[in-house]
């Protein structure tokens, strides 16, 4: 019999972490906390490096697009490969893998030489973005169904705390050279790799491997066109892309929206920024798993869902008609804020009806998903802002949650006689 901080030697003499295990968890949230740090001390400086490249400074903006979906498109395409690799094979080898290939690319974009270094460099941390399936996948292994939610929870509240120091440890380390933030950053990534090493026990116990490696499963599309195809998750996924919609055209665009309808400047973005980074750590560190054991997951879908709706609708208000700086900062907060709860535990209702098999391909899938949407959404979205109007994609937005509330709210839904 094994304790919480044990591990357990299973056939082939490999140490697996047992379920529940302490040593695990705290090992797996110090990496995810390494890792959001290190991808967001880049932040910064990101886009002067590709200016030091760039011939025409108009075209920077281009530039900046084209390096992002660089990474989105190889993010997509390599996705349900490493989740059903971390299936087959472990999540441990996995993360490994995934930390020190971003490590590689980030010292390709640190040194640099040219744009299509630079472009190389974002082909090669998306061929490596592998860690979030892993950890996903590492959590679901060590942890009950009942408390997925939770810890998927807390780890969006740990990846809020590295959004802030991140890019304040990189906007100081800019004094020295642009340089210095993305070789912290390589040098960040290497150190989550030798603590992967030397100290992470492997989660995924043989006997729940999966036997096999389906070739259908690594072609992202029909990975996803699978995953569509089983009646327990197709509506899950389906409002879960949905929400997405709106979220990462928001992720992109709220900048630029502040300027044309408040005017305001990066300081007062930055403080709203703040605000909501700290409501987010807050609503996934603490309320979320106060909320969870009362009105359980279901409940904190439906009221992230309605908050994220009324959020939307206040953006789309104030984008239109109304000129009013206090609700487009109100319906900023309401609806960012609402986002991760509901994140998490959609998370945790997708994992409890994955087999423990799954976990890697389920996030893999989910993975490609989010990486076709940061593809594709800033690019239509802003076409539609500048063509139709600045509300309009919101409106649309408001459209998709709805959808998504519907969708999700019936597939929550208890059977008829279960309470």
């Amino acid at each position: 019999m094994t304790t919480a901080t044990d591990t357990e030697i299973r056939p082939g003499g490999a140490p697996v972490v047992a379920p529940g295990s302490r040593r695990g968890w705290l090992l797996i949230t110090a990496i995810a906390f390494l890792s959001g740090t290190g991808m967001t001390i880049v932040l910064p400086v990101l886009p002067f490096i590709t200016l030091r490249h760039v011939a025409d400074e108009a075209s920077l903006a281009w530039w900046v697009g084209v390096l992002e979906a660089a990474y989105a498109l190889s993010s997509f395409l390599i996705g349900p490969l490493l989740g059903a690799l971390s299936d087959r094979h472990g999540r441990r080898p996995i993360l490994v893998y995934s930390v020190f290939g971003s490590a590689l690319g980030y010292l390709l974009f640190g040194f640099g030489g040219s744009l299509w270094v630079l472009v190389l460099a974002r082909v090669v941390q998306g061929l490596a973005s592998g860690d979030l399936p892993a950890l996903f996948g590492y959590v679901a292994d060590i942890t009950p169904e009942e408390d997925r939610a939770k810890r998927f929870g807390f780890l969006g509240a740990v990846s809020g705390v590295s959004m802030i120091v991140g890019p304040a440890i990189g906007g100081a380390l800019s004094q020295i050279s642009l340089d210095a933030p993305v070789l912290a950053t390589a040098g960040v990534s290497a150190l989550i790799g030798a603590l992967a090493i030397a100290a992470l026990p492997e989660s995924l116990a043989p006997e729940n491997r999966a036997s096999r490696l389906a070739l259908a499963d690594l072609v992202p599309v029909t990975a996803i066109r699978n995953a569509l195809a089983r009646p327990a998750l197709r509506p899950l996924l389906l409002g879960t892309v949905l929400l997405s919609l709106p979220f990462v055209f928001f992720a992109t665009n709220s900048t630029v929206l502040a300027w044309d309808t408040a005017d305001w400047g990066p300081a007062q973005v930055s403080v709203l920024l703040t605000v909501i980074g700290v409501l987010d750590i807050a609503i996934q560190g603490g309320l979320l798993a106060l909320l969870i054991p009362r009105i359980g997951e279901r409940g904190i879908v439906i009221a992230g869902t309605v908050g994220q709706a009324v959020g939307c609708l206040g953006i789309a208000l104030a984008a239109s008609w109304l000129s009013a700086p206090w609700l487009l900062a109100g319906a900023f907060v309401l609806f960012a804020a609402c986002e991760g709860g509901t994140t998490a535990a959609l998370q945790g209702l997708l994992s409890a009806r994955a087999g423990a098999d799954e976990q890697g391909w389920l996030a893999g899938g989910l993975g490609s998903l989010s990486s076709a949407a940061q593809v594709a959404v800033p690019l239509l979205g802003g076409w539609i802002y500048a063509s139709l109007g600045p509300g309009v994609p919101y409106w649309l937005g408001l459209a998709a949650i709805t959808g998504a509330a519907v969708m999700l709210m019936r597939a929550t839904k208890a059977p008829a006689g279960v309470e």
